[in-house]
């Protein structure tokens, strides 16, 4: 009564086409056991519980029972000991019951030691082999055999011996595990025996985790002056604190005349006692060593030298410290390694340590005979320092500088004692060469001083060999180098021109009105004459002519471009007339600007764009439209021919024309008189 289930199980089945009786085990109808049949569970059955009923592989995920257990091996060469005893670690996993097996790695065992078995479901020895291990066959004293080896339990951790509590498993206490025979008896030789290697081993990799890529740069000096050939040599130091080495660059001065070898000293750890001699290879080592080749029995063993390095400690401002037998002098720090020092040693100080060369003695003066009168002064000179005479060495460097920028001055001068001579044939009046200054002596022993460039400048008068010369005007190349060259040449600098100008700021208003007087057509604009006569006798002369050329240049209005225009307007376009009137739909002979503008840009007229607005402009009436015919019509160069180009004619520069009694160009047509005195005096247009 009750009962739901009335299957019955398969008893008989087929193995290889052959119908056979498949188990025995199998229970009776509704899956109850058969009278007197005892089924044998599969896997570890647990007790259960109060809560919901979950799988063990949900139940039991990611926890694992440890057992420590060893085992006794016997040893095939019994000269020392006749069994070994492995340690291993038992892994059971109530999941599925798979089971692993690991030995912990033993130093200087000498086995393989690692996974001994790999994780899966180990089957019970004989006659149980068709079961597996569970749970309930792992205890602390007890036995377990894996493929024939016998694993004996001792101890398991904590959360092994609470989870066998739990499902009802009495946990029996720990058990003393037995040692290793063998490692007994090498730990006791390894304890009796002299030790082979006498250093401690200091773990170093602290030190280089926290100090790796810092480097304390210290600047150093060492003075070799005293010995023969020696001198001064910058060094810089870098000590690495991650391994306390140290290594010393040297910094080679341009054209020093030494191998550019930067490196002074390669890294190392640099002993502050200079050993007496080199020792030979494999002399020093980190251990004790036999030495086999030594002539003595005393030198039998060779090894370590007790040498002590400079440490960080060691290294400060004004110290002397000794590198190979180089006293080298530490006189100055980079900001790192102050704050290094401050950090670790408090220290506050860190003046730098003057090390200055000695004033070198005083030198005496050579005197050279006077100059004889046979070739230049530089050669004889040259007789008189050497035993072998030597020809006297240009200044290249200026030659190079000057040659390669084609610097050649051109000043127009003229010649006073000649004012009114005719007749005079023209040609070159002295060949290139250096001028002397006058009023010299002729036979001395220092070189004579000659007229340089800086010298030269409009306005000034120069004497050339006894003939005076007066400094009229330049070319354009000259002045703008003179401008570009404002240290050589002050009187091309227009600060300190305009500077003399505000010396007579109280008759700036003065000046104004004279300029405005002049300036009739109110074009704010004066011509280069009437500028010159205001202002030469505004300053009263306190302005050279060369700063009133600066003033001129730089003040200068702009040129009409008018007569470009025309000359541009003769080209070419018949053909755009026929395009124009393709798009002239209406036939009202106009079209827009726009069109024409952009059917010459389509064309590639070669015309800039303002020249091209400025044609445009021209005929353009106040709807933004053209009369392309007249327009095209006025470009026909066959219709209407360009007349022939004239000159333009500059004004006369009356100083000038007193000398060569012929006009040249001036600096500049018109000067905008406005902006020089709204920059020079502030003064705004009323």
């Amino acid at each position: 009564v009750g009962k739901e289930k009335f299957h019955k199980s398969q008893h008989w089945g087929f193995c290889n086409n052959v119908m056979m009786l498949v188990s025995d085990e199998k229970p009776g109808i509704g899956g109850e056991p058969l009278l007197g049949q005892k089924i044998k569970p599969k896997c570890s059955i647990y007790p259960k519980g109060d809560g919901s009923d979950v799988p063990s592989w949900v139940a039991f995920d990611k926890q694992v029972l440890s057992f420590d257990a060893y085992l006794e091996e016997e040893v095939p060469d019994k000269s020392q000991t006749n069994y070994r005893i492995r340690y291993y670690k038992i892994y059971f996993y109530p999941e599925d019951d798979t089971i692993q097996v690991n030995e912990p790695e033993v130093k200087n065992s000498g086995l393989l030691q690692g996974t001994s078995i790999r994780r899966h479901r180990i089957t019970l020895p004989p006659p149980d082999e068709d079961q597996f291990y569970t749970v309930y066959h792992f205890n602390v004293g007890t036995e377990v055999v894996f493929y024939g080896r016998t694993f004996k339990i001792y101890d398991c951790d904590a959360f092994t011996r609470n989870f066998l509590r739990k499902i009802g498993v009495k946990v029996n206490p720990p058990v003393q595990c037995p040692e290793d025979p063998y490692m007994k008896i090498r730990r006791e030789i390894l304890e009796h025996a002299e030790p082979l290697r006498p250093y401690e081993s200091l773990d170093t990799l602290k030190q280089f985790l926290q100090y790796h890529g810092k480097i304390l740069c210290f600047f150093c000096l060492w003075d070799d002056s005293v010995s023969m050939f020696g001198d001064r040599r910058e060094l810089i130091l870098h000590y690495f604190l991650c391994d306390d080495t140290i290594e010393i660059k040297e910094l080679l001065p341009h054209n020093s005349g030494r191998d550019a070898i930067k490196m002074f000293l390669r890294r190392s750890k640099l002993p502050k006692n200079c050993p007496p001699r080199v020792y030979q290879p494999g002399q020093i080592t980190d251990r004790a060593v036999l030495n086999l080749y030594g002539d003595f029995i005393k030198n039998q063993a060779d090894g370590e030298v007790d040498q002590e390095f400079y440490k960080d400690s060691d290294l400060s401002l004004g110290v002397t410290i000794n590198v190979w037998g180089r006293k080298v002098l530490l006189y100055d720090c980079d900001e790192f390694t102050k704050s290094y020092y401050k950090s670790k040693y408090g220290i506050e100080n860190f003046t730098s340590v003057s090390c200055k060369p000695p004033s070198p003695p005083p030198k005496i003066e050579r005197k050279f005979p006077p100059y004889n009168g046979f070739g230049s002064e530089e050669d004889s000179l040259r007789t008189c320092i050497g035993f072998k005479p030597t020809p006297h060495r240009r200044n290249f460097k200026k030659f190079m500088e000057k040659d390669s920028q084609m610097v050649l001055l051109r000043i127009k001068a003229a010649h006073e004692l000649f004012y009114f001579s005719i007749g005079i044939t023209g040609g070159m009046f002295l060949k290139r060469s250096r001028v002397k200054k006058p009023g010299q002596e002729v036979f001395k022993s220092e070189l004579s001083e000659y007229i340089k460039a800086e010298e030269l400048y409009i306005g000034v008068t120069v004497n050339v060999n006894g003939y005076l010369f007066h400094l009229l005007s330049a070319d354009e190349y000259t002045l703008n180098y003179m401008e570009q060259n404002t240290d050589k040449y002050p009187c091309s600098n227009l600060k300190l021109a305009l500077q003399k100008l505000k010396q007579e700021e109280a008759k700036s208003r003065e000046l104004k009105q004279i300029f405005r007087a002049a300036d009739r057509k109110h074009t704010k604009k004066v011509d280069y004459n009437t500028f010159r006569d205001i202002l030469m006798s505004f300053t009263v002369g306190n302005l050279s002519e060369q700063e009133f050329v600066t003033i001129v240049r730089h003040y200068r209005a702009p040129e009409d471009t008018c007569s470009d225009v025309d000359f541009l307007i003769a080209l070419n376009f018949d053909s755009f007339i026929y395009s124009c009137v393709y798009e002239d739909r209406e036939k009202k002979n106009v079209l827009p600007t726009k069109d024409i503008k952009r059917l010459c840009k389509s064309s590639r007229l070669p015309l800039s764009d303002d020249l091209l607005e400025s044609l445009l402009s021209r005929f353009e009436d106040s709807e933004k439209q053209i009369d392309y015919k007249s327009f095209f019509s006025a470009l026909n160069w066959r219709k209407n021919p360009v007349p022939e180009l004239q000159p333009a004619s500059y004004l006369k520069e009356r100083c000038e024309d007193i000398w060569l009694g012929m006009p040249s160009p001036i600096p500049a047509k018109y000067i905008d008189y406005l902006t020089l005195l709204k920059d020079v005096f502030g003064l705004e247009e009323e």
